[in-house]
């Protein structure tokens, strides 16, 4: 294991590279626009909202991301808040932001705490499966490439997807939200938003693993994020999820609980924002290959960190969350 501190410049390089290439990209072409879908099936149906980037072609096959809002939000605002929008238009790959039903959720929180959504083919999770599986068959898309992310309660909503769809996603991002199965009652919710889950990371690492139905043997990154000062989400959550998907990993790497994938990560960088918070990066590498990586900002409550957009539950002085998630996911395919 490593340790240090670099300059915000040196870790930041690669993020320098992509506002280089994005200010040369978006030159005359079709402009990104939105698209409005609804699915359904046996468990309800969801209206999603799909944004085509600009200058897509039928013939091309670009990366999906599936980016899940937290709660009294939406698409439009998750859009917004987070900027995947413009990413996706300079990048080249299809975004879809399902909404929850006012009636399942009075705050459009995503259901993550119920049994019946914690179930491949199941609740909302087969719900939002089915999404995904509309929007491949009707845009160009890399099946290889589908990732998931997703905030608050569609953070804990990503670890589920992530669990029970391993073999449609190829990686994800969880931010300030929790592990898979953190709860499985609304009490048992509300108190691991306050002191996280008293379930073991271990424990729910195999039951995550197990919920695919056909576990496979390719191991899933995950990206966590969370800030220290998270009142509505304690900091702790991220913790389990990073272990919890360390775990699953272990599993899926020789389908031996064996520690061939530790808890301990091989990196460790502190950095600072110019004029912002610091911020710590734990990686965890196996066989050459980066499986999880945590990101702890310091001082910053519940919120996506570096979002310059002035909504609620936004951070601009925390690293940019967006372009970081992005270059962690799309190095990642099926």
């Amino acid at each position: 294991m490593t340790s240090g501190t670099v300059s915000i410049k040196t870790l930041l390089l690669p993020l320098c590279t992509w506002l280089v290439a994005a200010g040369s990209a978006l030159a005359a072409g079709t402009p990104g626009h939105w698209d409005i879908g609804l699915y359904g099936n046996a468990f309800g149906s969801r209206e999603y909202q799909v944004w085509v980037p600009a200058d897509y072609e039928d013939t091309r096959p670009l990366p999906l991301l599936l980016v899940l809002h937290g709660c009294v939000t939406g698409p439009n605002l998750m859009g917004e808040a987070s900027g995947f929008n413009d990413v996706a238009d300079t990048e080249g790959f299809i975004v879809v932001y399902p909404r929850q039903n006012v009636t399942s959720n009075p705050a459009r929180c995503w259901n993550w705490q119920l049994p019946v959504n914690q179930a491949r083919g199941s609740g909302e999770a087969s719900i939002l499966a089915g999404i995904v599986d509309a929007v491949k068959a009707g845009y160009s898309v890399d099946a290889r490439r589908v990732y998931v992310t997703g905030i608050s309660a569609g953070g804990a909503m990503t670890s589920i997807m992530l669990a029970c769809y391993s073999d449609v996603f190829a990686a994800g991002a969880i931010h300030a939200g929790g592990m898979y199965k953190g709860a499985t009652t609304i009490s048992g919710s509300a108190y691991a938003l306050v002191a996280g889950s008293i379930y073991s990371p271990d424990s729910n690492g195999r039951l995550a693993w197990q919920c695919a139905g056909s576990p496979s043997p390719r191991p899933l990154p995950v990206l966590v994020f969370h800030g220290t000062a998270d009142a509505t989400v304690n900091p702790v959550n991220g913790q389990q999820a990073v272990r919890q998907f360390l775990q699953t990993n272990d599993l899926a790497d020789d389908g031996l609980d064996n520690d061939s994938v530790k808890y301990v990560p091989t990196s460790t960088v502190h950095a600072q924002v110019p004029g912002g918070r610091a911020y710590t990066v734990d990686t965890y590498v196996y066989g050459g290959r980066t499986l999880a990586q945590h990101y702890v900002v310091q001082g910053m409550g519940h919120a996506w960190s570096g979002s310059q957009s002035g909504l609620p539950f936004t951070d601009p002085k925390g690293p940019d969350a967006t372009l970081i998630t992005w270059l962690f996911l799309k190095g990642n395919q099926r």
